[in-house]
């Protein structure tokens, strides 16, 4: 190697906490959050986290997520993860902290809008299902079809029938896809009334945080006791042997996502893949080559 392919290691290191930046920043989001509380609101006084143990755990589980993104598309493994919960407790926070680290074309996230008019006449399943994992592939539905035993029958846009139909058709499905293959991984992230409020209140605090906040997040608050009534009714009827709930204790949103990570590692056997041995080539260079400026106006000012 020679003296141009030689790296100093303070630039080295200084590229592995450059790529930990997304999350630093992140976190520094939420402390700025917390800053908020400064001016008389109160919430929950849950112990959290020490910074410095949730950020090795965090670095130590994302390492692992992408040993098991490499066993899934080295076995071509099928795995779909359902993210389920009430507005503001946490999924997408989690969800983006599997994600940090892994390859978009391997993992993705599926997060569907409000239905067409088309899909409300289709089979109920038919608009999930062609966001289904196929081999060598991992898939995050941030809300799912459950939508129907939540915030469709508290809200009222489906009928009794339909939710009676949908609570029949459920196993039978989740059945399906388990037995083609799937490994199918459901979570509930569940967080109290006092927590929820606290953090809707926050969002109307925060000016960078108020797009979060839709009209159906504000009836939610109305409606808790319909969602709460919707939730255990769901739990009681779609918690089967071959897909089970996993309840998320998510008032505290540094452990849920640390435990949620953890037990989802734990639910798929993986190894190290074998790996060729990576060489950088060489760069040809060609004594015709004569590389062209380019024209000034062309950049980005460079204000920093």
């Amino acid at each position: 190697m020679n003296d141009s392919q030689t790296y100093d290691l303070n630039r080295i290191k200084d590229e592995i906490a450059d790529s930990f930046d997304e999350e630093l920043e992140m976190q520094m989001e939420e402390d700025r959050l917390d800053e908020l509380v400064a001016d008389g609101m109160s919430g929950p006084a849950d112990q959290t986290l020490d910074r410095k143990i949730y950020f090795r755990e965090l670095f130590r589980l994302q390492h692992e997520l992408v040993r098991l993104q490499d066993w899934v598309q080295h076995k071509q493994l099928k795995v779909l993860v359902i993210f389920e919960g009430r507005d503001s407790a946490g999924k997408g926070g989690a969800i983006k902290r599997v994600t940090q680290r892994l390859n978009p074309r391997i993992c993705r996230v599926v997060a569907l809008p409000a239905p067409t008019n088309r899909e409300k006449n289709q089979w109920y399943f038919q608009r999930y299902v062609p966001h289904l994992p196929s081999a060598g592939e991992m898939v995050l539905f941030d809300r799912s079809w459950y939508n129907r035993a939540g915030v469709e029958r508290v809200m009222g846009f489906c009928t009794r029938e339909e939710l009676e139909e949908f609570f029949r058709s459920v196993p039978e499905f989740e059945r399906m896809l388990v037995r083609s293959g799937i490994v199918l991984v459901k979570y509930w992230f569940s967080i109290t009334d006092e927590e929820q409020q606290f953090r809707f209140t926050m969002r109307i605090h925060d000016p960078l945080k108020q797009w979060k906040l839709s009209p159906m997040d504000m009836e939610s608050r109305v409606h808790w006791e319909d969602y709460t009534r919707a939730k255990e009714e769901m739990l009681a009827r779609t918690h089967t042997e071959d897909a089970p709930w996993w309840v998320v204790q998510a008032v505290d949103k540094k452990k849920a996502r640390l435990n949620c990570i953890a037990h989802l590692l734990e639910q798929i056997p993986y190894g190290d893949v074998p790996k060729p041995e990576i060489e950088l080539p060489r760069r040809v260079h060609h004594d015709d080559y004569v590389r062209h400026p380019v024209p000034g106006e062309m950049y980005v000012p460079q204000r920093y």
